[in-house]
């Protein structure tokens, strides 16, 4: 490590327990909690982690690598995005099967990325069925309902309220640019589209904006310095936002963009303000008609088209009344796609490294047994399925001896070893801990249990402990013996002591040598499902 942060900051984000609670990583101190003179008493590098002991006693643990890393945000703006024109999507749309998109965590990923990443991207095969554009936005968030409510029709009308519902051509626009907050994607489910015409674009708002500046830096700087008023009325409605056309972090990079000329009220200004704004405002509209940066493509029933509506504008050709054009749409917000997203990178660099443990320290010795530890935890997962367990026991049987892997601060090691030494590992407590990053109780308390259950059933089942392998009677006499009448009875109040028992049984059967049993890829879906 090059430069030390500074001690506030340091102890701000130390990540210990008694700072962050462990389920949800939020702090349990306020920031003038913290002493005024604070600063390091001790620092030092070991293992790959920067130790620190605090001037009020505290003691602190950092991960080197996470030191390192660079500053982030939050992947609203330019720097986190792909921008395009319509000649990068000449091989083809972001894609994918709905099925497949519902069944393959890895699949929905891709997805969902290309929205976070290009702004859109396109499910087909989605059902042709009423509200089905509501289901689509239910599997990475929630509907946003608005005056149009939950969902709205994109057909003919016969007394529009908004010219979307007409046969008339659209020029490339976002929606609802007079709501604050904007909804912040939107969702176009095609159910019918026989017409003549009516055809979609696309145009990547960011892409526009980033010609004008690179054009006409003035016309940009007076487009985000702009308040416009964007005004939407009905009969029972009225609502005003006033935004620029676009908006920028406090770095300058751009962030959002509106843009609806049916909805742009009237702007008060003087009258050099206003000259400027236009001349501004016409050469961004040129922009965005630019035949190069227009994407367009036609929707056919069962598509589903996703996108960011604070990026894209969308658009659509004229169309005949000489068959029946018919989309569903609703809108939704990039926050909670964003939130699917990154749990599922989460759950699959957590499966990885599960698999990682299985195939590297899994393949060594299992405490004197005849199987490897990764087959003894395979074969235990496998028993649980035989014996039509539920998903959350399969799991604890599947991983309820990953403690053995790592040492009493969660670094990785041979640490399982110790218990054949003699010394007690805990690696049962160690294993839920660890596993209580992804996994509730349901699994993670049979694993924590489960050498406990072991003293508990040679305490009141005589036979059971005659059955057990040479290696298990050892470790029993290390790990303390038979429970007595007091703990057993304690044991057996447990909430989770029938689970903890079932996975021990799982546990003993476990220790075969060239058993057949599936590998942990079978496992993954079930260990996703399980994830919080």
């Amino acid at each position: 490590m090059t430069e030390q942060p500074p001690p506030y900051w340091l102890r701000d984000n130390c990540p210990c327990a008694e700072c962050r609670d462990p389920r949800n990583g939020q702090k349990l101190f306020q920031i003038d909690d913290l002493p005024a003179d604070l600063a390091l008493a001790a620092s030092k590098e070991i293992d790959g982690n920067l130790e620190v002991l605090w001037s009020d006693g505290h003691r602190s643990r950092y991960p080197l690598a996470w030191l390192a890393e660079e500053a982030d945000g939050d992947g609203r703006t330019e720097r986190d995005k792909r921008l395009w024109t319509a000649a990068d999507f000449a091989r083809g749309l972001p894609e994918a099967d709905w099925e497949a998109y519902l069944t393959d965590p890895a699949e929905q990923a891709a997805v969902l990325a290309a929205v976070r990443r290009s702004g859109f991207a396109l499910l087909r095969g989605v059902p042709t069925v009423e509200r089905q554009v509501l289901r689509v936005a239910e599997s990475f968030g929630y509907v946003r309902v608005t005056n149009y409510g939950e969902l709205f029709d994109v057909r003919v009308e016969p007394d529009p309220n908004n010219l979307a519902f007409t046969s008339v051509a659209i020029a490339p626009h976002t929606d609802n640019p007079y709501r604050d907050p904007v909804p912040t994607l939107q969702l176009l489910h095609c159910l019918e589209n026989s017409a003549t015409g009516g055809d979609s674009g696309l145009v990547d708002g960011f892409t526009a904006a980033a010609v004008l500046r690179d054009e006409a830096p003035e016309a940009f700087a007076t487009l985000t310095r702009t308040p416009v008023p964007f005004v939407f009325r009905d009969r029972r409605t009225e609502l005003r936002a006033d935004r620029p056309l676009i908006d920028v972090d406090p770095l300058g990079r751009i962030r959002e963009v509106r843009f609806n000329n049916r909805s742009i009220g009237t702007l008060r200004a003087g009258a050099d303000e206003l000259t400027a704004f236009y001349a501004a405002y016409r050469r961004f509209a040129a922009i965005t008609l630019r035949p190069e940066l227009q994407l367009t493509f036609r929707l056919g029933p069962g598509d589903c088209l996703i996108f960011d509506n604070t990026r894209l504008m969308h658009a659509r050709t004229a169309f005949q009344q000489d068959g029946h054009r018919h989309l569903q749409g609703c809108y939704a917000d990039l926050d909670s796609l964003a939130g699917t997203l990154a749990v599922l990178h989460r759950r699959t660099a957590a499966l990885d490294e599960l698999a990682g443990l299985f195939a590297g320290q899994g393949a060594g010795e299992y405490l004197g047994e005849a199987v490897t530890m990764a087959e003894h935890m395979l074969q235990a997962a496998a028993a649980a399925e035989a014996a039509n367990a539920p998903g959350h026991l399969v799991a604890a049987a599947l991983l309820h001896d990953v403690g053995h892997f790592f040492d009493e601060h969660g670094q990785e090691s041979t640490h399982g070893r110790d218990l054949m030494e003699g010394q007690d590992n805990r690696h049962s407590h160690t294993g839920a801990d660890r596993l209580a990053r992804w996994f509730g109780p349901e699994v993670t308390e049979p694993v924590r249990l489960h050498v406990a259950a072991k003293r508990y059933l040679c305490a009141v089942e005589p036979d059971y402990r005659a059955k057990l392998s040479e290696a298990s009677e050892y470790t029993l006499q290390v790990q303390g013996g038979p429970m007595d009448g007091r703990e057993a009875a304690a044991f057996a109040e447990l909430p989770g002591a029938v689970d903890a028992v079932a996975v021990r049984r799982w546990d003993d059967q476990a220790k075969e040598a060239g058993a057949g049993t599936p590998g942990f890829d079978h496992y993954r879906p079930l260990l996703a499902s399980l994830m919080r």
